[in-house]
């Protein structure tokens, strides 16, 4: 049974990047030194430990999340590989969920990049504490201190160094510890014997300055250390360290450490500061929920003796055992053989088989406590962001928010022997990943699929041929649009039927007023002295959210618009909820051919990254596809970035105009930004 003092040496953690920023490259060095592995896969190579699908080892990229454990200083480590490309940002959501700590890494050459961006905003959104390891020391044109600057202006992080570099480029030697003033050297290609020795003499100055302005974050934490500042006595390490923990636990502090995960340099100071500065389980505040009968709030600490909960953030089709479940477990013990309730889909589940993962191997369990992250064999109608929780004691945690698919393309089988099977793997797909969604178009009977991008599309289909054995062909890609109104409207709708016996009778006046961007449906009830009964107003928000599920420009979804109830009437006898969710229906669309609805597209935030020299042709080209280029700045050396917002529609085939007008040096991410009214022409 893990205790309190197993708890305590426990960190879940996950490691997440801008693309091509060495975040797997590090993982792997990471289970290298902690002896979860004895060969450190590469990559480049395509054999590294956490990118086990054949997927990612053509391409060189992180497509889904991996988790592992191992062990260092006597502590258990859980980590979640997770990818860097925006296609399967889904992948950083769902595991930044479950997370108690983070490691970013960032690269010394790109520094704050999109995807850098994107995954600080999302650790804010779930509160977990980070530490950033400034890995590519070795590469030319690296600038430690340029990152620091960055983090501080683009991600406003209180950052501080706990360490500086050595050298950058090809004379990149090591790294200074600023919390024991000393130098560290690795003196093997491996990276395992290292040698401590005293801080250069051209290093000092710049030495003391970081560790001036260290002492300085850490008295405005700590009263102690701030009297000895003022007394100009220096700390001792155990003070430093419990500061930087109690600053980087409680969300005010971001160390930083620095290092080259290729060369092997500077992994175990990283590890030394995950068991140092992360959190434990015992660390982080009690997992929130609500009662999911009286809707009270519920709270549930990391302890063993607490009632059963747990988190389900992933749902996974393994050939052999068929679906895991990988859950995050927060407060009581699971159990084989033991049966839970799954109190978002009101239903019990038995627990097959408990296996902790490393990648895709299965190392089975008998039980996981608090703070085990493991795969359940069994649930097959788990889904993910399903509660898993004590039948006796019932609570619904918070679940996950994921963004809605950008893209969509038509798909069919190549033969009529694969239609059924090409269903039923799209329903398993479906159910692994929240943002890739399938439907059949009901006017040409055509199968439509959407994700998040090109890539994450092409993934799919790749894993449709490989892994179900189905051929599939897809269609041209399509943005998914959506609808909105720019003016107030009301809109009257009725239902009326008299056939003899009971009737059918609803009576609608709805008022629809433009609401916030990413607001949706902003539903309220203004009826007054009773004209339609309160029992019927959920029919009429029913009969609203179908009428929004195809609006009259093109037929695509309405978003963004506040529907207020404000009259209507009903019968004593023939009323229903059927006959007033039709009146609903006809009242929205009533009012919506009035509000001047307009239709809205998707607008990518893109950011290239481009050699000097092709700055005119990259600036023109996205110019062409309708880009308002928002800045332009130097990033390193030669190398120059471009911001900018561009419609989605424009950027099909970028990947592949961008490498014909660089010749094969410039590189670029987008991720989903907003939506803007567009004209009618640029979609027919």
């Amino acid at each position: 049974m893990q205790g309190k003092v197993g708890l305590a040496k426990t960190r879940n953690i996950g490691l997440a990047a801008h693309i091509d920023a060495g975040k797997t490259t590090t993982t792997e060095r990471i289970l290298f030194y902690t002896g979860r592995v004895h060969r450190m896969g590469e990559v480049d190579d395509g054999d590294a430990t956490m990118d086990w699908m054949p997927q990612e080892s053509e391409r060189g990229i992180t497509i889904t999340s991996a988790a592992t454990t191992c062990r260092w200083r006597e502590h258990r480590i859980n980590i979640i590989d997770t990818p860097g490309h925006v296609d399967f940002t889904v992948e950083v959501e769902r595991s930044m969920r479950v997370l108690d700590g983070l490691v970013l890494v960032v690269c010394a050459v790109g520094g704050v990049q999109a995807q850098t961006e994107t995954v600080w905003r999302q650790a804010d959104k779930y509160g977990v504490p980070r530490i950033v390891f400034v890995n590519k020391m070795d590469r030319v044109g690296s600038d430690f201190h340029e990152v620091l600057h960055q983090m501080r202006s683009a991600l406003g992080a209180d950052v501080v160094a706990t360490q500086i570099p050595i050298g950058s480029g090809d004379k990149f030697e090591g790294i200074i510890d600023l919390v024991r003033m000393r130098s560290i050297r690795w003196t093997d290609e491996l990276g395992v014997e290292m040698e401590y020795g005293p801080i250069p003499t051209d290093y000092e100055s710049l030495a003391s300055k970081f560790r001036e302005y260290l002492i300085v974050s850490l008295a405005e934490i700590d009263s102690g250390i701030e009297k000895k500042f003022f007394a100009e006595q220096q700390p001792s390490e155990a003070e430093i360290l419990k500061t930087l923990r109690k600053g980087t636990v409680g969300g005010g502090l971001v160390p930083v450490c620095c290092g080259s995960a290729l060369k092997n340099r500077g992994i175990q100071p990283l590890l030394d500061n995950i068991v140092d500065f992360l959190p434990s389980p015992l660390d982080v505040p009690s997992i929130q929920g609500r009662d999911p009968k009286t809707g009270q709030t519920l709270l549930r600490a990391a302890d063993p003796e607490a009632p059963f909960s747990a988190l389900v953030f992933k749902v996974v089709t393994d050939a052999f055992v068929g679906q895991l479940s990988y859950t995050r477990v927060y407060s009581g013990y699971a159990k084989k053989g033991m049966t839970v309730y799954n109190s978002t889909a009101g239903a019990r589940h038995r627990i097959g088989r408990l296996l902790r993962m490393h990648a895709n191997h299965r190392e089975e369990i008998e039980q996981a406590g608090p703070g085990d992250i493991v795969a359940i064999v069994g649930m097959d109608n788990a889904s993910t962001g399903d509660t898993l929780c004590d039948p006796n004691k019932p609570i619904v945690l918070e679940k996950i928010a994921f963004p809605e698919p950008v893209i969509t393309m038509a798909i069919e089988p190549r033969t009529a022997a694969d239609e059924d099977k090409l269903d039923a793997a799209l329903r398993v797909l479906a159910i692994e990943d929240p943002t890739f969604a399938t439907r059949v178009n009901p006017e040409t009977d055509q199968r439509v699929i959407a994700g998040m991008g090109e890539l994450h599309l092409d993934i799919i289909k790749d894993r449709l041929l490989r892994e179900f054995k189905v051929e599939a062909n897809l269609g041209k890609p399509e943005v998914s649009y959506k609808e909105t109104i720019t003016a107030e409207a009301i809109g009257e709708g009725r239902f009326v039927r008299q056939t003899g016996g009971r009737g059918q009778y609803g009576h609608v006046v709805l008022r629809l007023s433009p609401a916030e961007p990413g607001s949706g449906l902003e539903f309220s009830n203004e009826i007054r002295r009773g004209v339609i009964p309160t029992e019927f107003i959920p029919a009429v928000e029913a009969g609203v959210k179908e009428a929004m599920q195809s609006g009259n420009i093109g037929g695509y979804p309405v978003v963004d618009v506040r529907v207020a109830v404000i009259d209507g009437s009903y019968h004593e006898v023939d009323s229903s909820e059927h006959a007033f969710r039709i009146a609903a229906y006809n009242a929205f669309r009533d009012a919506y051919e009035k509000a001047q609805p307009v239709l809205l597209e998707p607008i990518m935030a893109v950011e290239v990254v481009t050699p000097e020299d092709y700055m005119g042709e990259v600036v023109q080209d996205l110019t062409q596809r309708g880009a308002d280029i928002q800045q332009m700045r130097a990033t390193s050396g030669q190398t120059r970035t471009i911001d900018a917002l561009v419609p989605l529609a424009g950027m099909f085939g970028y990947s592949t105009s961008l490498r014909n007008v660089t010749q094969g040096r410039g590189t670029y991410v987008m991720e989903p930004h907003t939506y803007w009214p567009c004209e009618k022409k640029k979609v027919y």
